[in-house]
């Protein structure tokens, strides 16, 4: 298998861009066309337990359009042949200042890259910067 081929990592990065976008800007048409559209989808929040893509397109649409500009650091997209990678990041809000932690899974389905399994917590302590 090949591990981070560069054209893939392009792609993962500009897809995990756009989803980071859309989430500053609390666009949630963009954020739920990056969640694998599939009953199988899984978003594990704060204090949510998310299964499907239509607890996940509730939670977006119920949620407050507040402290959503982030600062992310130790961004990591490892990708795994031409389907399949991770991206994994800490951030900072800036309006609160809470630190936490993401990762992600993405797969290519359709020549679109989809999130099919996702984790966001928050942290206890400091910014590691």
């Amino acid at each position: 298998m090949d591990i981070n081929l560069p054209d893939v990592v392009a792609e993962v990065t500009a897809a995990f861009q756009r989803y980071e976008a859309a989430l500053i800007a609390n666009d949630v048409a963009v954020l739920d066309e990056c969640f694998w559209p599939s009953p199988h989808t899984v978003r594990y929040g704060q204090s949510e337990n998310l299964h499907g893509i239509d607890e996940i397109r509730s939670f977006r649409s119920a949620r407050a359009n507040i402290d959503l500009v982030r600062e992310l650091s130790h961004t990591v997209i490892t990708t795994f042949g031409r389907d399949a990678a991770t991206a994994s990041t800490l951030f900072r809000r800036r309006g609160s200042g809470r630190t936490g932690r993401q990762m992600q899974t993405w797969i290519r389905t359709d020549a679109n890259w989809h999130v099919v399994a996702a984790h966001v917590s928050f942290l206890d302590f400091e910014w590691p910067g």
